[in-house]
């Protein structure tokens, strides 16, 4: 009887993990959109080229990158908050001040505005003397509770932490591409990383520099990673995924997983009507009790 219980128990856990993947926002960046899905059928949606990055914010408006800009839409399609630039810009983030970050590719700039648009504080992370890199200088990055500065740099193939005055103070070399990341609370580092290597993976690395935790391709039968983008990690140690399959486009699509950390797949989508490429992911659907980081 004890037995049944348990086989019970386990499938309604397995059957509310389901649940909590039902509904999500997330960007295409093949179709240049940002989206809202709802069992498995796209409810909302509105015109964001290349986006990258995106957050649904405590209000339930959807903070996201345009390509060469920020947005803040309701979902009633009322824009709250908006910024343009010259740069491409692949990261955006609400803060607890109610500003927003917004990292600017080729310029470097560091940026904090206000809800009215205004530059309150810039920093710049290039070198001194060089005025701006390339397209593939920088993808994902977060401004820390301390004030410092976490950066995916895809082209060198890096992730960098800059201080609040753009100082290199902490540096990791991670081939294959680092893309998104986010700094855990015990201090350690999360990272997805793209296909440079044809290694595609998301690992958690350690203030030193070790890695203790690793998903890839080797962990997954059939091996559907190829590009891993924008993530979504919960506190209880399940990690939601973006499958990005802009570069091979192949005929079989896997857009996104959740996994646990025993690297166990919870759920998975795929070959979605309305969906071509998934860059970023963001679940409205977080367990009370549950932190997330992104």
């Amino acid at each position: 009887m004890t037995r049944i219980y348990v086989v019970i128990l386990t499938f309604l856990f397995s059957a509310s993990l389901l649940a909590q993947t039902r509904t999500f926002a997330g960007t295409d960046y093949s179709q240049g959109i940002v989206f809202v899905m709802e069992n498995n059928q796209i409810v909302w949606q509105h015109k964001a080229p290349d986006s990258n990055d995106l957050w649904v914010l405590p209000n339930g408006n959807i903070l996201f990158t345009t390509g060469h800009g920020v947005l803040e839409m309701t979902r009633q399609n009322d824009t709250i908050f908006h910024y343009e630039s010259k740069s491409p810009v692949f990261a955006c983030q609400r803060l607890k001040n109610g500003n927003t970050f917004v990292g600017e590719c080729t310029t470097g700039r560091m940026l904090e505005i206000s809800p009215k648009g205004k530059i309150v504080k810039e920093v710049c992370i290039l070198p001194e003397g060089v005025k701006e890199k390339g397209f593939a200088f920088m993808r994902n990055a977060r401004r820390l509770d301390n004030g410092h500065f976490l950066v995916a740099h895809y082209g060198p193939q890096c992730v960098t932490e800059y201080d609040t005055n753009g100082k290199e103070v902490w540096k990791l070399d991670v081939p294959g591409g680092p893309h998104s990341l986010t700094r855990l609370p015990n201090g350690h580092t999360l990272i997805a990383v793209a296909d440079k290597d044809q290694n595609p993976r998301i690992i958690e690395v350690t203030a030193d520099g070790k890695t203790v935790w690793e998903l890839s391709n080797a962990d997954i039968p059939g091996k559907p990673l190829k590009f891993l983008g924008g993530f979504q990690y919960f506190s209880d140690g399940r990690i939601l995924i973006t499958n990005w399959t802009g570069h091979v486009n192949p005929k079989e699509k896997v857009h996104m997983l959740l996994v646990d950390r025993q690297k166990k797949v919870l759920y998975s989508l795929e070959n979605t009507p309305g969906l071509k490429t998934m860059s970023s992911v963001y679940s409205m659907d977080v367990p009370a009790g549950v932190t997330s980081y992104h």
